[in-house]
């Protein structure tokens, strides 16, 4: 064997590559790695004492007691000397060990597992959430005028009195405790509801039903706190707001310079004494109960649990001596209650604490819990809206406003940013239900509502800037007619809250996620910090047989652009499933070649991280959109939904490849990547974005009224009242579509020199003397071009009432339309 080998050098070099390569691919054990090594070293002439070392090197790094002498010890050592492993401090720890792993854990595999990504929960309603959903939730929107909130800068009494009558400040709490008990599906689907009527709206109910009080006592507090407190959150007897961020603590709680004191008091009882300094606290002024995080000390040791025993919550009522509130922020001119508050010797008893004493010093561990889930639920939700609210007024309105005698939808050059709104509905609807699956399925995915609460709140900005520049002069011009002043003022909001974007981004996404999503680098850190030689031999040989299976897996990926990856589906998304599988092995390849060429260091790289957010974060939107198509029943109509979402997210995570490829500056093998490595993933990219047709196909389904449109795009608040500019719009677009076949016989008869050019309207008469169209038809345009009109219409004020909406809702206003009406001039 071995002499036909030395005579054909080029094949055996081949068939040896093939064969290591699909070794890899199917990541087989260490030992089978052994034999094939000794055969191959056999079959080219290899002398014995070659095949005799090779056999004993493999045997002895396949029987752990052996390897973890002769291998495992000596590599524990010199990762420890170089520090090669990124060190853990305890508020990293308790975020790192809060929530659970789940999708993000298959992604980051390399080899996820399609089928049981693909049958993950995918909630639905119970009787009594759409029952809510259909009447309370309907009620206080029709209460609610998002321009009369922005003047009045408050939500109208009625409207609190509803909010609170009907229980929506407790729908996490449960029923037993006077709550509404509802699941994290119904949650998202109500603040989508509410946010999609007004933002103030939407931001007042998801606070207290978020990261806040009534969410820490459900987990943490004692019973006695739970009877006390629960049941009168539920009602609204108690306005809630939690006290976290401070002016030089924000994401980093180490900083934090609110502080409490254990002391004895005469009465001999135990009471803290407080100090806080915050801001940015929504509700504050307005709350009834502050919960507050602060570091604890105790210098007595009081506790039992040291003089420092850290950052810890505690329920404090904001009649307490000493407590400090009234003030305002004025975030943007969007009017929900947002305030700083300020604690001076504020003493309360140590049953305030969350838990009672023995919640003191698991402060960081509780916010770190409650927002692993928490963090999938309100943001997504609301930019949710955002972008199916924006997509619904933006293909209304390129239907109905014309510009050279067509409408501006048939503009290639408004079909862009068209495709890209309603892509972005198909997506955050399709993540926002996975992501409220997976949390209602009893998960907790810190890693995974990360992600969700960054893309979804950069998705919605974007939405809100494409809307603008379709509606144009009728979104900058302020008044009860403009459908998107207000979400525009908003958007830069939800960037800011539950972590800043862009540390979401560069520091926890992938920061957390290559520690907490991996499936071993986070138990090699605890070994090496326990010294626990056992665990890490099993996580480190683990860890290195994950790289070499996920190296080959790659690179054969590349060759076959993933047709020999798993789709656990057949039809027309089986193919991008199985570029899912490609680019999850490409991206754990790169992750374990950053963290290996990196080490500690990779953490403060953070445009690299970034660059594996992103990458990440597209995986997962990817898995999402794919779910929502099976869960759907494969709608062949949403199809051009579907490619476009999905060849746009592909195009992204390709050049999110080569940006990464081109800055992974790894010493001595740095132009590897920058060079080759770039060039063949060009010369076979992953993916590339949307073509023109495939732009235009979805910015005419978007243009077209009926069910699609409904479903897609449904689900938020469509006021009934013909004085709602949404109405207006709507019923615009339904009439300005319904004479669209009407209006192209008159024109195709002006084409044809049967009637004269000129305005559609005042062909009508003679149209119908000869036959063009029937009465019925000329009426139809006249109904539309009078809704066009008034539908593209925008607000103008006298002098006086201008300077009236600065301090109250203005009594009226006038339009373009009524001022035609009243023969003055348009303003």
């Amino acid at each position: 064997m071995h002499a036909w080998f030395l005579t054909q050098p080029l094949l055996g070099v081949l068939l040896t590559g093939v064969v290591l390569l699909v070794l890899g691919f199917f990541g087989v054990p260490g030992f089978a790695w052994t034999v094939a090594s000794v055969l191959l070293a056999f079959t080219w002439g290899a002398p014995w004492w070659l095949l005799v070392a090779v056999g004993v090197i493999g045997a002895a790094l396949s029987f752990p007691p052996v390897r973890r002498v002769v291998a495992t010890g000596p590599v524990m050592g010199i990762m420890r000397a170089l520090k090669f492993l990124p060190a853990i401090s305890d508020t990293e720890r308790e975020a790192l060990e809060a929530g659970t792993v789940w999708a993000d854990g298959e992604l980051f595999s390399g080899r996820p597992d399609v089928a049981k990504l693909v049958t993950e929960n995918y909630p639905d309603l119970t009787a009594d959430e759409q029952a809510f959903l259909d009447g309370p939730v309907e009620r206080v929107c029709e209460l609610c005028d998002d321009w009369e909130v922005i003047q009045r800068r408050d939500l109208a009494p009625e409207v609190w009195q509803a909010l609170k009558d009907d229980g929506f400040f407790g729908l996490l709490i449960p029923t037993e405790y006077g709550g509404r008990g509802f699941s994290a599906e119904a949650k998202s689907r109500i603040i989508a509801k509410l946010s999609s009527r007004s933002g103030t709206l939407g931001i007042t109910v998801m606070v207290p039903n978020s990261l806040g009080p009534a969410e820490l006592l459900l987990h943490h507090g004692t019973q006695e706190q739970r009877d006390h407190w629960l049941p009168r959150l539920a009602k609204g007897q108690e306005i809630p707001c939690f006290a976290l961020t401070e002016p030089n603590a924000g994401s980093d709680a180490g900083s934090m310079t609110s502080h409490g004191d254990v002391f004895r008091g005469d009465d001999g009882e135990l009471y803290l004494r407080l100090t806080w300094s915050k801001r940015y606290i929504t509700l504050a002024a307005i709350s009834t109960v502050l919960g507050l995080a602060f570091k604890l000390r105790d210098p007595d040791n009081l506790l039992g649990k040291g003089t420092n025993p850290g950052i810890t919550c505690a329920l404090v009522p904001s009649d307490t001596k000493g407590v400090v509130l009234g003030r305002r922020h004025d975030p943007l001119g969007v009017p929900f209650y947002n305030c700083p508050t300020e604690g001076h010797d504020v003493v309360v008893p140590v049953s305030t604490i969350i838990g009672g004493a023995e919640g003191a010093g698991r402060g960081w561990q509780m916010l770190m819990e409650a927002l692993s889930a928490g963090r999938g639920i309100a943001l997504p939700a609301s930019s949710t809206a955002t972008a199916k609210n924006l997509s619904r007024i933006a293909g209304a309105y390129a239907a109905v406003r014309q510009q050279f005698g067509m409408s501006i939808g048939n503009f290639e050059g408004i079909a862009e940013p068209l495709a890209r709104l309603g892509s972005s509905a198909y997506v955050l609807e399709a993540a926002r239900r996975y992501t409220c699956g997976a949390i209602d399925s009893g998960q907790k995915p810190a890693v995974v509502t990360a992600m969700a609460k960054y893309s979804f709140t950069e998705t919605a900005r974007h939405c809100i800037n494409d809307a603008m520049d379709i509606l144009g002069g009728a979104a900058i011009s302020r008044g009860p007619r403009n459908l998107l002043s207000n979400a525009y003022y908003a958007a830069p909001i939800s960037i800011t809250v539950e972590g800043a974007n862009i540390l979401t981004r560069t520091l926890m996404i992938f920061g957390q996620g290559a520690v907490r999503s991996h499936p071993f680098a986070y138990k090699e850190i605890r070994a090496m910090e326990e010294r626990d030689l056992t665990g890490f031999d099993q996580a480190f040989w683990g860890h290195v047989g994950h790289v070499v299976r996920n190296t080959c897996r790659a690179k054969v990926m590349w060759l076959t652009r993933g047709l020999v990856a798993a789709s656990p589906v057949s039809g027309p998304t089986a193919g991008y499933w199985k570029k899912l599988g490609w680019t999850s092995s490409t991206f754990a390849t790169l992750a374990d070649t950053a963290m290996a060429g990196l080490g500690g260091n990779l953490k403060r790289r953070e445009a690299l991280t970034g660059r594996f957010a992103d990458i990440f974060v597209e995986m997962y939107l990817i898995t999402a959109v794919l779910r929502r198509f099976e869960a759907e029943g494969q709608r062949r109509e949403d199809l051009p939904f579907v490619r476009y979402s999905l060849d746009a997210a592909f195009g992204r995570v390709q050049n999110s490849f080569e940006a990464l490829l081109a800055n992974l500056s790894i010493p001595g093998i740095g132009w590897v990547f920058k060079w080759p490595v770039r060039f063949m993933l060009r010369l076979n990219p992953i993916g590339r974005a949307p073509g023109d047709e495939a732009t235009v196909a979805v910015a005419a389904l978007m243009q077209a009224p009926g069910e699609q449109r409904e479903r897609l795009f449904g689900g938020l608040y469509m006021p009934q009242a013909p004085t709602e500019h949404l109405r207006r719009l709507e019923s615009a677009f339904e009439l300005c579509v319904g004479a669209a076949p009407a209006v192209k016989k008159v024109k195709r008869a002006m084409h044809k020199k049967k009637l004269e050019r000129g305005p559609v309207l005042g062909a009508l008469d003679r149209a119908v003397e000869l036959a063009v169209i029937d009465a019925d038809e000329a009426s139809a345009i006249r109904a539309a071009e009078a809704a066009r009109d008034d539908a593209v219409a925008v607000d103008s004020f006298s002098l006086d009432e201008y300077l009236e909406t600065a301090h109250e809702p203005a009594s009226h206003s006038q339009t373009e339309s009524d001022e035609r009406d009243e023969g003055q001039p348009a303003a």
